[in-house]
């Protein structure tokens, strides 16, 4: 008998002792928080300085604040980037879309995170810029931003964004019991497009003006140099590097994505490499005739 209360009291103690360390271990084990960023179009992601990748973009690390700045790829008309700083918090997904613009104001995008809130209770902040835009929830229930309510329920739903002078924008969240979803939404302003700068912006400009030959400068890049590719395409393979400040020979300008083509030497272990596109981002054209002529020993006496 005695032997039996001893073996029970064992296992009970050995219970517990499993119990008490499954438990230590699910408290002290780190908690992650997730980030997802995607953009239009594709941009380069560095979070704290750091280059992390190119969207989409998609991870799990430790929560904490970060800063996050999306540097876009140029087409025929530099890309303004975007910078922000997020509170990752731990077990749910912070979310970035980015729709680069010309300019800040003609860009768009919104941010969807996510905090602890009050115990089966779900809530929604929607905050807009411009302020006082006009929005509807699922279709029908209709206000004006700032907006705060605990009167939705857990799910998927559908908000409608809008503010006179400002491009319409839809988006859709999933919210969650427990949480308090705040989704911060930026509206493009509609664009104005100036003809007269329009027919100067499209004009197809000869590469060579008279027997000068056009120079392209590389300009400041976060990276401190500039990649230099095989094609026009941010995904082509790379066959150099450029540095900011240096000036280089321009061999002709894409018409698609307004790239540079340059003339670029360089050595690899197959071949020599005489030519490169780099982004128009990060470089501006240099006109050696337009020097000349703005040089006071240029003009005839």
């Amino acid at each position: 008998m005695r032997k039996i209360k001893i073996i029970i009291t064992s296992i009970v103690g050995l219970a517990i002792i499993i119990a008490l360390v499954f438990f230590i271990f699910g408290f002290l084990k780190p908690k992650y928080a997730g980030i997802y960023i995607d953009t239009n179009p594709t941009s380069t992601i560095y979070i704290d300085g750091e280059e992390m990748g190119r969207t989409p973009y998609k991870k799990t690390i430790k929560p904490n604040e970060i800063e996050i700045k999306l540097v876009p790829d140029s087409f025929q008309l530099p890309l303004y980037p975007f910078e922000t700083k997020i509170d990752l918090v731990a077990g749910v997904e912070t979310v970035i879309k980015r729709e680069f613009g010309e300019t800040e104001e003609l860009s768009s995008g919104e941010i969807l995170s996510f905090e602890k809130g009050i115990r089966d209770e779900t809530s929604l902040s929607v905050i807009t810029i411009p302020d006082s835009g006009k929005l509807i929830i699922d279709r029908k229930d209709k206000a004006f931003t700032p907006h705060k309510t605990s009167a939705i329920l857990p799910g998927n739903h559908i908000l409608e964004l809008s503010a006179s002078g400002f491009v319409d924008k839809e988006i859709q969240v999933k919210t969650h019991s427990g949480y308090k979803l705040t989704a911060f939404v930026q509206l493009s302003k509609v664009a104005i497009q100036n003809n007269e700068e329009f027919e100067v912006a499209t004009s197809a400009a000869g590469v060579e003006q008279g027997s000068e030959k056009v120079m392209v400068k590389i300009k400041s890049t976060p990276t401190g140099f500039l990649r230099v590719r095989e094609e026009a395409s941010s995904i082509a393979n790379e066959v150099g590097r450029v540095i900011p400040g240096k000036t280089y020979i321009l061999l002709e300008q894409d018409e698609k994505t307004g790239w540079y083509k340059i003339e670029f030497n360089e050595e690899t272990d197959s071949k020599v490499i005489k030519s490169g596109w780099i982004s128009n981002q990060y470089a501006e054209r240099i006109d050696s005739n337009l020097e000349k002529e703005a040089s006071p020993s240029a003009k005839k006496s």
